[in-house]
């Protein structure tokens, strides 16, 4: 087998692999034509097209329900009528939340998310990306509906139904930044996957922004108003993805092989028989046939393949670290927080971080495309630690906490630290994560191995909601040490663990991981023109490069210095 390969021009080998003419749906003169070297275009590519920017956009409201959803509840905990309803009359006449109940209504709906995220891994894989992401709109909406009709007293009621909503907000925080990356352009995937954490800024300041308006209300309307306001957002995505195709990878694992070249087309904006095209599709083919040796993917396999077992726990961490940055310690409980630092109205400051959060974000769109996924993060984790170390020792040493009013200048430097605090993560941590993750997996494992790292995510998310009151509690201002000793962390985990996956496709990035490229040398690494990586009976590997990694060959074709596509050859296939 590999003495024929090896004899062969690269070209060869390229025209050999294309898709059968049978798989592709078109006439045989059509296929014949796109084989054609002659007919082969390098036409410049656009940097950005409309169909791609609406994509990244449009889909992103899934990333907006989340975001909506955490500013709302930060809100709700310090309304008047929604404490009446719903919260625990004190000895001083006042109604407030115990710890318990508040940590149990901010914390339900990341029960539903983490389960939510790992049921709509293998559905999706039956029903595809964008029908998944519908339907979970619709069980938002359910969720929407049980929360905005609980009655008097029955706490527990908005509790439940912020789980159900969860599901869908987990479902989607996994279908959304898989369905970005399996679609977008390799040269703006970055940019075009951190679209999901901007609007996760902007539903958060939205959410501010509303509850800023209705809060001074006497009756129910100061927070069913903006809790309503959801069935619009879930409305338009749900309905809105109908009009949008389904992933090209996708449609090219389950057969509709001329549909996925026809969307990746418009989406890059080229003609069908770009260079570009066809070299991107050949890796998609490649991985495709892998899937098909190896037959159904299981829970076991995942973590037994190459590089597989790593990876998820790369992508696990990474996710669990991105809640322990501390942020949603602001975006959850940032009223509390700041009315306990003696601001007098905390939902103009929750309204001040997240316009900083949303604005910031930008940045960050800018930054994954022209520093790199690695530097980024790792510069963002070290400004972070810096800043919750002034915060927290600000907090601890120099607020009054009895009576933060006598102890304005601290109050308004913990604001100023906590907004830079924000920068930093807005346009770090927040949007590049989930970017890495959605990079992160080879398309077999992809849903499963995703899901798996969201919904760490989800568990920390709910481990911190429900617990901040009782640590908070317990050591004050004191629990921005503990973030920013998981940050400091976090910038090891980056240096250590993580590919560099900058203008490189899906597929080349899983080839690096299973080369087992040094993540500190990844940035500038290269596929070899004229690689020799393995000797002895595999001498002729000049022309192909071989690597036997974990009992199972993977060769990679190169030509001119740039990965054609890589196969993985089971046992003595």
């Amino acid at each position: 087998m590999f003495k024929n390969i090896f004899h062969k021009r690269p070209e060869d080998v390229y025209a050999e692999n294309q898709p059968p003419r049978e798989s592709v749906g078109e006439s045989v003169s059509t296929v014949d034509r796109e084989k054609a070297p002659s007919d082969v275009v390098d036409t410049a590519i656009p940097l950005l097209t409309w169909r791609s920017a609406v994509m990244g956009l449009f889909v992103s409201m899934g990333g907006f329900l989340f975001g909506y959803d955490t500013g709302q509840i930060s809100g709700f905990l310090e309304m008047e009528n929604f404490l009446q309803r719903y919260g625990e009359l004190g000895n001083d006449g006042k109604y407030h939340f115990s710890n318990a109940r508040s940590g149990l209504i901010v914390g339900l709906l990341s029960i539903g998310t983490l389960i939510g995220a790992l049921i709509a891994a293998p559905i999706a894989d039956r029903t595809g990306r964008k029908w998944s992401i519908s339907g979970w709109c619709v069980m938002v909406s359910v969720g929407i509906t049980v929360q905005i009709s609980s009655p008097v007293g029955k706490w527990y009621q908005v509790a439940m139904g912020r789980w159900v909503a969860g599901l869908g907000v987990g479902a989607l925080s996994l279908l959304v930044p898989m369905y970005q990356a399996e679609s977008g352009p390799r040269h703006i995937r970055g940019s075009l996957i951190s679209t999901y954490q901007l609007f996760i800024t902007l539903g958060i300041f939205v959410a501010n922004c509303i509850n800023f308006g209705t809060e001074a209300r006497p009756d129910t309307g100061s927070w069913r108003i903006p809790m309503g306001v959801t069935y619009i957002w879930a409305l338009i995505l749900g309905v809105g993805m109908a009009f949008f195709p389904e992933s090209p990878r996708y449609d090219y694992r389950h057969g509709k092989v001329d549909k996925a070249i026809s969307t990746l087309s418009k989406i890059y904006g080229i003609p069908r028989n770009h260079r570009a095209l066809k070299i991107e599709f050949e890796e998609i083919k490649q991985k495709h046939d892998e899937e098909v040796r190896n037959g159904q993917v299981s829970w076991v396999q995942l973590f037994k393949a190459p590089t597989m077992g790593y990876r998820v726990a790369v992508g696990v961490s990474l996710q669990a670290l991105q809640q322990l940055t501390g942020a949603n310690y602001f975006f959850y409980y940032g009223t509390v927080v700041f009315k306990g630092a003696g601001i007098s109205n905390s939902y103009v400051t929750q309204m001040i971080l997240g316009a900083v959060n949303f604005g910031t974000t930008f940045l960050g769109l800018y930054l994954i495309e022209h520093y790199g996924r690695r530097r980024s993060l790792i510069a963002g984790a070290l400004w972070m630690f810096v800043c919750f170390m002034i915060f927290a020792s600000v907090g601890h040493f120099s607020l009054d906490r009895d009576f933060p009013e006598r102890t304005k200048p601290a109050g308004t430097a913990m604001v100023v630290f906590a907004c830079l605090f924000i920068l930093g993560f807005a346009s770090t941590w927040g949007p590049m994560v989930w970017t890495i993750i959605a990079e992160l997996y080879p398309s077999q494992y992809r849903a499963r191995a995703m899901s798996l790292a969201t919904a760490s995510n989800w568990l920390w998310n709910f481990l911190l909601a429900f617990f901040t009151p009782f640590i908070v509690s317990a050591i004050d201002f004191r629990f921005g040490y503990v973030f920013a000793g998981c940050l400091f962390l976090a910038a090891g985990l980056v240096y250590f663990a993580v590919i560099e996956g900058q203008g490189r496709t899906l597929e080349e990035i899983d080839t690096m991981y299973l080369m087992k490229v040094k993540p500190w040398k990844s940035s500038k690494f290269e596929f070899p023109a004229d690689p020799n990586i393995m000797r002895g009976s595999f001498d002729k590997g000049k022309e192909l490069g071989l690597r036997l990694i974990s009992s199972q060959l993977v060769v990679v074709v190169f030509v001119k210095s740039r990965l054609l596509f890589p196969i993985h050859v089971l046992g003595s296939n």
